[in-house]
Formats: structure tokens, C-alpha cells, sequence
């Protein structure tokens, strides 16, 4: 359905449906950002005891996503720096946002399981991946 989207209508302008839609759009993707096949090798990486291999081996996984996974979570990525720049106005921290989004943008496949253990490595590799964003997304 094409849907016509009015931004100028009055609901937009609370900041949190806008950031609710955004989470709901990476929620309901068939696959996440972060495709199936690659959520073991990012839990993985993000487990490396060495900081510079942990590092380098989430850059390069990040690189071996297929390019419209990353250059969408280059934008979003971004964005989310933006956001974490003025958390002393909006309250939200790297921390914040991983646990906004790490859920979300990097799942397994079969939800049963350890999920809690598993929310931990998730929201611990969207915050690497934001502190390491010029790293990772050199321009």
C-alpha cells in the first residue's frame, strides 16, 4: 500500500512517535539490519577479550554486510551519534540508545533461547558501533 504520509500533521511533532515509528520500521523488516546469518559472528566479535581485535573484527563484519544493510546503518548510525551529541537535552546516552535499538537491529533468527543473556551482546555491539562510528564508517 502507498501510503501518503502528511509530516505536517500535528502528531509528528512529538519527538517520541517519530522515534517509535523508526524503531517499529527496523522491528517489523522481514530480516533485521543486522541479517540472520550474521548475528552469531557479531555476538562473537563483540565477546573478544583483545579491545583492537574485538574492534577490527566488528569493522569487518560491518564491511561484509551486504551494501544496503551498510550504508542503511551508516545513516543510522549517524543519526544516532547525533542524537547521543546533545544527551544532556534529551537524556539519551549511548547506553540508552543501545538498549533503544539493539533488540532491534540485530536478532536471531529463533527468538527462544537466551534472551536475556543474548539483549546484553546485542545492545553491547550497537554501543561499540556507535562509540567506533568513524572507525568503522570511515568517510
Amino acid at each position: 500500500a502507498d501510503e501518503q504520509l502528511d509530516l505536517d500533521d500535528g502528531r509528528w511533532e512529538d519527538i517520541h512517535v517519530v522515534t517509535g515509528a523508526l524503531k517499529l520500521f527496523f522491528r517489523e523488516l522481514p530480516e533485521p539490519l543486522v541479517p540472520f546469518g550474521h548475528f552469531d559472528k557479531f555476538i562473537a566479535a563483540i565477546k573478544m577479550q583483545d579491545p583492537a581485535r574485538r574492534g577490527r573484527c566488528i569493522r569487518d563484519l560491518v564491511f561484509s554486510l551486504p551494501l544496503p544493510h551498510h550504508d542503511t546503518m551508516k545513516v543510522l548510525f549517524r543519526h544516532l551519534c547525533r542524537v547521543i551529541e546533545h544527551k544532556e537535552e534529551n537524556r539519551m546516552s549511548v547506553q540508552s540508545v543501545a538498549i533503544v535499538f539493539g533488540p532491534t537491529l540485530l536478532r536471531p533468527a529463533c527468538e527462544e533461547g537466551n534472551m536475556a543473556m543474548h539483549m546484553v551482546f546485542q545492545n553491547q555491539v550497537v554501543e561499540h558501533i556507535l562509540n567506533q562510528y568513524s572507525y568503522i564508517f570511515p568517510d
